[in-house]
C-alpha cells in the first residue's frame, strides 16, 4: 500500500470541487447532516484541510451536494432529447422513466437531510422549476396534443403527481407502479375517445369497445 502523504494531488479548482462533491454525495445520503469533513476527506483521498480550501465549511459542501441532486437541468435535457418520432405512448413512457430516475435520487436526499419545500399560503401558481418541467412534457407530446381530452398542462401536472406518488416509497405502500402502468393510467384515461363525438355512437349502448 502506498503511504498517504497528507498532500492531495494538484487539481484545477473546478476539478477538485467536483471530486469533493462526488465523494461527499454517498456519505451525505448515508449520514445526513452528521457527516464529517474527515469522512469526506478520506473518501476523496485528500487531507481534511483541502476541503476548506474549496468550501467555506462543511455546510457549504453539503448545500452544493443538495443543489446538485435537486438541479432540474439534467432532467430537462433528457426530456428534450426524447425522439419526437416515437409513438405517443413510448414518448410519455420515456418521460415517466426519466422522472422516476430523478425522483429515485431526490427521495433519499430529502430523507437524509430532512428537506422540505413548504409553499407560502398565497403562492397558488407553479414554481418556476415546476413550470419548466410541465412545459417540457407538453413539448414532448407535441403533435399529439389534440388527442388529449384535458388541457396539456393539466396532463403534464397529472403525470408528475401520479409518478411522484407511485414512486415514493412512503406513499405507494411498498408497491410502486412501473412506468408502463403509470402511462396506462394516463393515456387510457385521458386520451379522447373519438367515438363519443360521432352522433351514431353518442349513446353508451351504441358504442363499441374502446380501442387501446
Amino acid at each position: 500500500m502506498v503511504p498517504r502523504t497528507g498532500r492531495a494531488r494538484r487539481m484545477p479548482p473546478d476539478e477538485r470541487r467536483e471530486a469533493l462533491v462526488c465523494a461527499a454525495l454517498p456519505l451525505v445520503l448515508e449520514h445526513g447532516p452528521a457527516v464529517t469533513t474527515r469522512q469526506i476527506a478520506e473518501a476523496a483521498a485528500v487531507a481534511e484541510g483541502t476541503i476548506f480550501r474549496v468550501f467555506e465549511d462543511k455546510d457549504a459542501l453539503v448545500r452544493v451536494v443538495a443543489e446538485r441532486v435537486l438541479d432540474p437541468a439534467p432532467l430537462l435535457r433528457e426530456l428534450a432529447a426524447i425522439d419526437r418520432t416515437l409513438d405517443l405512448r413510448d414518448r410519455v413512457t420515456a418521460v415517466v422513466q426519466a422522472l422516476q430516475r430523478r425522483l429515485s435520487g431526490i427521495f433519499p436526499l430529502v430523507d437524509a437531510l430532512g428537506l422540505s419545500a413548504p409553499r407560502a399560503a398565497d403562492d397558488r401558481g407553479p414554481r418556476p422549476v415546476d413550470e419548466q418541467f410541465l412545459v417540457a412534457v407538453v413539448d414532448v407530446i407535441g403533435a399529439d396534443l389534440h388527442r388529449l381530452r384535458v388541457h396539456p398542462m393539466e396532463f403534464a401536472a397529472t403525470l408528475r403527481l401520479l409518478t411522484f406518488s407511485a414512486t415514493h416509497p412512503r406513499i405507494n405502500g411498498g408497491a410502486p407502479l412501473s412506468a408502463d402502468q403509470i402511462v396506462a393510467v394516463l393515456l387510457d384515461g385521458m386520451l379522447a375517445d373519438r367515438c363519443t363525438h360521432d352522433p351514431e355512437t353518442h349513446h353508451p349502448e351504441k358504442r363499441g369497445p374502446r380501442p387501446c
